[in-house]
This record gives structure tokens, sequence and C-alpha cells, in this order.
């Protein structure tokens, strides 16, 4: 009889063991779980996409530029997709570089909607490629022309998938709806990109600019379909700004080695 008292005391200990262990053990988990999800990797690479017609050496110079008026010099990562999906890398990250540029071109990098939804599943492939490479959870990025609906389309599809972040996103000329100029007119693809806003992170920052090298375009894309992207961030990103550049490399091809344009990818991007 001791000894069935003894066993039942012995159970009774253990039991009260658990049940206080349990409280620690779920706050532990909860804690580990906060941490993942606030926790931002030193490095936050600004990855850039080039538009169509152009390769991954399509930024050098612009690189180049910035370099010469930070401090701090960026290194330069080119990376082309291949139409099978295989990588190939130009240049390095440097060591302790937490601002490295990468530039993700791709090998068919012809115009059309079809090739564009294609380029925006090669960067989903480069993208999370690098993040093993690399290990960084958040990024900014930039996007010339078609560039820029390469990395719309993959921030509303693909990178929740990825538990990355995206902190700022700068689109130069993004026909959004395509070389479409009347405001009434709504293509295929804009609509997708409109369909897939409420898959885009609240706290992104968006700047979209624009060309004027005319009263209604940079010579190749309207303003009008720049003008779309309000449809797609205004009301649904943390922020989204607009701005409008003129003067000197106001045309489509020169505009990300555009004085202003390069002052605020220092300011809005490197940061």
């Amino acid at each position: 009889m001791r000894h069935l008292t003894s066993w039942r005391s012995f159970g009774l200990i253990i039991g009260l063991v658990v049940l206080l262990g349990v409280p620690g053990l779920l706050w532990r988990s909860h804690q580990v779980a906060v941490v993942r999800a606030t926790y931002k990797s030193p490095v936050a690479p600004v990855i850039l996409v080039p538009g169509s017609s152009a390769t991954q050496n399509r930024f050098n110079a612009l690189v180049k530029e910035l370099n010469g008026q930070t401090k701090t010099q960026h290194s330069l990562l080119r990376v082309e997709v291949k139409t099978n999906g295989h990588l190939v890398y130009n240049g390095a990250i440097r060591h302790g570089d937490k601002r490295p540029f990468i530039v993700i071109g791709f090998q068919n990098h012809h115009d059309g909607a079809v090739n564009i939804r294609k380029q925006a599943r090669w960067f989903a492939i480069a993208f999370r490629a690098l993040q093993r490479t690399y290990h960084f959870n958040h990024f900014s990025a930039m996007g010339h022309s078609n560039g820029g609906l390469v990395l719309t389309l993959f921030l509303e599809n693909d990178l929740a998938a990825t538990g990355a972040t995206a902190d700022r996103l700068m689109t130069i000329a993004a026909p959004f709806n395509l070389e479409q100029a009347s405001a009434t007119v709504e293509t295929p693809l804009f609509k997708q990109l409109v369909a897939g806003r409420d898959r885009l992170a609240t706290s992104l920052i968006v700047y979209s600019i624009a060309g004027s090298k005319s009263y209604t375009g940079d010579g190749i894309v309207p303003f009008a379909s720049v003008n779309r992207g309000k449809y797609i961030f205004q009301k649904r990103v943390r922020s989204f700004t607009q701005i409008i550049v003129s003067g000197a490399n106001a045309n489509h091809a020169h505009l990300p080695e555009n004085r202003q344009i390069v002052r605020l990818i220092r300011q809005d991007l490197l940061v």
C-alpha cells in the first residue's frame, strides 16, 4: 500500500513539473517565432532588373556613378538567367558589404507580355538561389521599363514563399499598361497586376518614376501607362510616390543615368 502511495506521489510530482513547464515551452516557441519574424539580416541587397533588349550589364555605368557619389563602395554582382533556369554569375559581393548591387538579367530579354511573365518566373529562380547563398531576408529593388513589371509580378506572386521582405521598390518608366496610351483601355497584363495587388506587402515603400521627354511620355512609354501604377500600389502599400523627371536624359533609354534619378536611387534605395 505504501509502495502504491509513493508511486502516486511521484506521478503527481511529475505531472506538476510537466504542467508548470508547458507555459515555458510555449513562451519560448512564441519568442523564437517573434525573433524570426522581426530579425533583419545585416545584408540587404539592392536588386536591379533591366528592361527588354537589355542585359545584365545594363547598369554598369549607373553603379559606377553611384559608387562615385557614396563614401561606401558597393559591390556589383551580375546574374544572367538562362531559359532553362541555369544561372551565370559575373562579379562578386565583397565580404562585409551590406548593400551590394545585384543585377538580374535574362537570356531571353525580348519584349511582350508573354516574355515578361516568363522573366518574372526566372527572376524568382535567381532570387531563391541568391537568398540561399547570401542569407538575406530583406532587400530593395529597382526595375527599369519592363524590369519594373517583372519585379511587381514577383512581389505579388512569389515573394511570400521566400520568407523575405521587400523594403523599397523603385520603378523607372514601367509601362504598367504596356504601350497603351489610352486612359480607358486596360491590357490583360495590367488587369493581372491589379488583381494581384492584395498580395503586396503593406509595409512596402514604392516610388514610380516617369520620364517626360514630351507632354505624353518619354518617347517610348506613354505617361498614361506609367500613371496606371497608382491603381496597383496606391492605398495598398505603406506609401506610393509618383515622380515625373524632365530635362536632360529624360528619354526612355537614358532615364537610369538621369542625374535626378541617380540622386533618388542614392537617397531612397541605399538607406
